[in-house]
């Protein structure tokens, strides 16, 4: 980023946080999405059942914890892969 102006380096900072918003936007909306397909199946009353609250809640924590571990692994795996190049090896071999 150093090689860039300060313009330039001010365009793509904003760039890179507008990416950023849409894929939490993206990631939010999938989430919803899935979650109230699998819980949500009464639409006789306003309110959610008890049954439905507690499907949406255990089902956002799942989704919530299983992106976090991917998260952890995905960064695990790109140490491991550095730390290959580093030492001569050859990532993904």
């Amino acid at each position: 980023m150093e090689a860039l102006n300060p313009s330039e380096q001010r365009e793509l900072q904003a760039r890179m946080e507008r990416k950023t918003m849409k894929d939490f936007l993206t990631t939010y909306s999938n989430i919803v999405q899935r979650c109230f397909e699998d819980c949500i199946s009464d639409f006789s009353s306003k309110s959610l059942t008890s049954r439905e609250e507690g499907c949406l809640m255990r089902c956002v924590d799942k989704q919530l914890k299983t992106g976090e571990r991917l998260a952890q692994r995905f960064q695990e795996e790109n140490a491991n892969q550095m730390a290959k190049a580093g030492q001569g090896g050859f990532p993904g071999r």
